[in-house]
């Protein structure tokens, strides 16, 4: 072929793309390129210096750091090519076009693509807080960032909004090195963040977590001098005469996180509009031939580990695609029911299914001693006991290929005991 082409093509060089090229490249794949957007692999990764991170795939407890190393030096020796410092454009197809400093602008054509863009944070004018605009807001992960990486501390006396795990973390951090943190702020009635970090970052450390309470006004000329935080109600609004101040010069953000999609989009690829990722199949296939995803921009993960054993599907999935292994035949839709946020993957090939179909999923609240229900036009093809299940913790089960049929989509929902 003329030109640049390469039978896999990775886009993203954190966690998930590392994966994923890893795997390409075992299952076959002669050409597979991964390219990075950062001057260096990893990712988010490289700033998360606390430990937790590879229980599952390593069987050991290790720092963001050493998780990305272990992948960053199996690339090495792997026959990978890699393009640091590069910004993919635009994906037209399977056409690439790509420009970095080192190597102008580039079209480079491939077999297979995996999209493994990562997520982005949501940022204050994203949720719309009233106030003032002094310096001192930060996104839980821009001050991660900054105290773990450039060696800056953002603050003395801290406000965190939002529950999710980099704030629970950022707290903790901030604890250790030497601030005040006020308060943990939730505007839902449970946490967003894994329980083990609640317990960690927060009881640990004795920092307040209030739930269903929000900052309704952020006062400072310079920099932040107050926030004021009220409690609200079941629709998430404001109760007067609840308001408490909080002296504090740093407010540090943890309202959730967005999946990477822009090239998705503009490629016309399905979006799941819960997800906010794209729409696939069981091997990770998106509504674009040829095109896989994978890791945050397909789904927000709790843990990287489980970001890894997605990516290695896709991985796999794609390089057989540019072997020219197609999946076609008979598909079946899969549907969240009562109780469940959303499902993925959101399509099956019926003829190309293992025994089990892994299915992630999130509940919409907290849920005690329950029932997760699939069933497909009023058969039931699964039932999975859960003593527990919140939002803010990822949840999977495995439905047996032998009874999906071509009669109807499948649903998943929450049945509570009585």
């Amino acid at each position: 072929m003329n030109g640049l082409y390469y039978d896999v093509i990775v886009i993203g060089g954190g966690p998930a793309g590392m994966a994923a090229a890893l795997s390409a490249r075992e299952q076959g794949a002669p050409k597979v390129l991964l390219i990075e957007r950062d001057c260096e692999l990893g990712g988010i990764l490289n700033q998360c210096i606390h430990n937790g991170f590879g229980l599952h795939y390593f069987k050991q407890e290790l720092t963001g750091p050493e998780y990305a190393g272990r992948f960053i030096r199996r690339l090495d020796g792997a026959g990978i090519e890699v393009w640091l410092d590069t910004m993919v454009l635009e994906l037209d197809g399977l056409c690439l076009h790509t420009v970095s400093a080192a190597g102008g602008y580039r079209v480079v054509r491939a077999g297979s693509v995996v999209l493994a863009m990562g997520c982005r944070e949501r940022t204050r004018g994203a949720i719309g807080i009233p106030g003032s605009r002094p310096a001192g807001i930060f996104t839980a992960g821009a001050a991660q960032r900054y105290v773990n990486i450039e060696g800056y501390l953002v603050g003395r006396r801290v406000l965190i909004l939002g529950s999710g795990d980099i704030g629970l973390i950022m707290a903790r951090r901030m604890t250790l090195e030497g601030a005040s943190v006020l308060a943990c702020v939730e505007v839902m009635p449970y946490s967003g963040g894994l329980a083990r970090n609640i317990v960690q970052c927060l009881h640990d450390y004795d920092i307040p977590l209030l739930l269903s309470h929000t900052i309704v006004e952020i006062r400072g000329k310079n920099r932040v001098e107050q926030a004021v935080v009220a409690a609200v109600d079941g629709d998430r609004r404001p109760i007067p005469g609840t308001e408490q101040v909080f002296d504090c010069d740093t407010i540090l953000l943890s309202v959730g996180l967005i999946p990477e999609n822009e090239l998705s989009r503009a490629a016309g690829i399905a979006i799941d509009p819960h997800t906010k990722g794209a729409v696939v199949y069981e091997n990770m296939q998106t509504s674009l031939p040829g095109v896989f995803a994978c890791g945050n921009v397909l789904h927000v993960h709790d843990l990287v580990d489980y970001v890894t054993a997605e990516s290695q599907r896709a991985g796999r999935a794609a390089a057989d695609y540019a072997a020219g292994q197609r999946r076609e035949g008979a598909e079946l839709e899969l549907c969240a029911g009562d109780g469940v946020g959303y499902t993925v993957p959101q399509r099956l090939h019926l003829a190309h299914l293992d025994k089990t179909v892994p299915m992630f999923f999130r509940p919409r609240r907290v849920y005690g001693t329950c029932a997760v229900v699939a069933r497909q036009n009023g058969r039931q093809v699964g039932r999975f006991r859960r003593e527990r299940m919140a939002p803010g913790e990822m949840e999977q089960v495995a439905l047996p290929a032998l009874l999906l049929q071509d009669d109807g989509p499948v649903t998943l929902c929450v049945e509570e005991d009585a």
